[in-house]
C-alpha cells in the first residue's frame, strides 16, 4: 500500500494490534471498556480496523468526518464522538455516532430532536469538570439537573453514563481521588433516576496509570485510549512508567536526504526572524556537516518532537518545507538520496497522517 514516495509515514499494524491487545488485556482485567481513540491518526481507516477487530467496545474521535469514513468503509464498531458537539452538527451527531459526550442541555435537547427525525436512539455520557477546566459541567446540580431531564424528557436520547477529562488542558492528574469524585458524582445521578448508569467513563491515556498501579476506583469501568496505544510514549518519557511491554515505533517518518554540507553552526549575518515570526537563538560550534531532508514544518509541526532513528543525528530546526540535521556525529555516512528514518510524538502524528504531501504506507 503506498508508491513509496516520500516523505512517507510507515505504519506497522502488526505493533499496533500487539498494543491494542496488550492494553485491553490490562484493562479487560480491571473490568474497563476502551474506546479506541484514532484522531491522533486522522482516523486512518487500517488502524481503526485493529481497534475493531480486537474487540474495543468503541472508536472515537472528535472529528465527525473520520468516523463518517470509518463507517462508510464498513466499520462497525460503534462509533463515539469525543469533543462536545456543535450545535449545528446535531443532526449529523446522530446520523453518524452511535454515542457522545455532552456538556450543554440545550445541545442535548437538539440531539433528541434530531434523534426523533431520524427514528433513532442516540446515547450519551455527560461530562463532569473536575477541574481540568475544559470540557464538561462545573456545577454538581447542573449535572444532576441535566441527567433527570434527559432521563425523563429527551425521550429519544438514552443517559449512558457521565465521563470526565484531564490532563488535557489543566494538566490536572487523573488521580485516584480525582476518579473517585467522578464516581460519587455518578453515584447521585444513579440515586435520583432511580438506575445504575452503564459508563462511567475515567479519561483518557492519562488516567491508565491509575490500571498500571492497581488504585483505579472499581466503580471506573469505560477509558478512552489513543496516545498511550498508538504511541505509548507519554507515560513512559513524562511520567517515568515503564511501557516496555508496547511498541514505541507502530509509526515511522521516512524522509529523503537532500542536501550535504559542511557548514557554520551559527547564521552569518543580522539575527531577525524566521519564517514563523520567531526569533531563534542559535549556539556557534564552528563548522559542522549538515544534512537537509525534503519534510518540513507544513508535514509535522514539532521538529523538535522528531527522535531520529539514527545515532549521533541531531534535528537542528526546520522551515515550512525543510528540515536541518547535524549529521556531524552520525554513526554512518549520509549522502544525498539517502532515507532517514524519525519516531513521531503525538504532535507530529496528527499533521503527519493529515497532511497530502506524506505518502501513507503499511508494514
Amino acid at each position: 500500500m503506498g508508491s513509496g514516495r516520500y516523505p512517507g509515514l510507515a505504519v506497522d499494524l502488526g505493533k499496533l494490534r500487539h498494543n491494542i491487545d496488550m492494553v485491553k488485556r490490562a484493562c479487560d482485567d480491571n473490568g474497563v471498556e476502551i474506546a479506541g481513540v484514532i484522531k491522533g491518526c486522522t482516523g486512518l481507516t487500517e488502524c481503526a480496523r485493529q481497534f475493531a477487530e480486537a474487540g474495543c467496545r468503541f472508536i472515537a474521535s472528535s472529528r465527525l468526518e473520520q468516523l463518517e469514513h470509518l463507517r462508510e468503509n464498513g466499520i462497525a464498531t460503534p462509533l463515539m464522538m469525543i469533543r462536545v458537539p456543535m450545535l449545528s452538527e446535531a443532526a449529523d451527531v446522530v446520523r453518524i455516532t452511535d454515542i457522545s459526550l455532552n456538556s450543554e442541555i440545550e445541545v442535548l435537547r437538539a440531539l433528541n430532536e434530531e434523534a426523533g427525525k431520524q427514528d433513532r436512539k442516540h446515547q450519551v455520557i455527560l461530562m463532569a469538570d473536575l477541574g481540568d477546566l475544559r470540557e464538561g459541567f462545573w456545577d454538581r446540580e447542573e449535572i444532576t439537573e441535566a441527567a433527570l431531564i434527559t432521563e425523563r424528557e429527551l425521550q429519544n436520547l438514552e443517559l449512558a453514563g457521565v465521563g470526565t477529562n484531564l490532563g488535557c488542558y489543566g494538566a490536572v492528574a487523573a488521580t485516584a481521588e480525582k476518579l473517585n469524585e467522578l464516581v460519587a458524582c455518578a453515584e447521585d445521578i444513579e440515586s435520583r433516576i432511580g438506575r445504575k448508569l452503564e459508563f462511567i467513563s475515567g479519561g483518557a491515556t492519562s488516567s491508565l496509570p491509575r490500571i498500571l498501579e492497581g488504585d483505579l476506583p472499581p466503580r471506573i469501568n469505560m477509558l478512552r485510549l489513543g496516545e498511550g496505544i498508538l504511541l505509548a510514549a507519554d507515560l513512559q518519557e513524562l511520567w517515568g512508567y515503564d511501557m516496555s511491554f508496547l511498541h514505541k515505533d507502530v509509526f515511522t517518518l521516512r524522509a529523503e536526504v537532500i542536501e550535504v554540507k559542511d557548514k557554520p553552526s551559527h547564521p552569518v549575518g543580522e539575527i531577525m526572524f524566521d519564517a514563523f515570526g520567531n526569533r531563534p537563538v542559535y549556539e556557534d560550534r564552528g563548522i559542522r556537516k549538515r544534512a537537509l531532508i525534503a519534510v518540513g514544518k507544513v508535514d509535522y509541526a514539532f521538529c523538535e518532537d522528531l527522535v531520529p532513528a539514527d545515532k549521533g543525528v541531531v534535528v537542528l530546526g526546520a522551515s515550512s518545507d525543510h528540515t536541518i540535521l547535524d549529521i556531524q556525529d552520525a554513526e554512518r555516512d549520509i549522502k544525498v538520496g539517502d532515507i532517514l528514518e524519525f519516531r513521531p510524538h503525538y504532535s507530529n502524528l496528527v499533521y503527519l497522517s493529515s497532511s497530502p504531501n506524506v505518502e501513507i504506507v503499511y508494514i
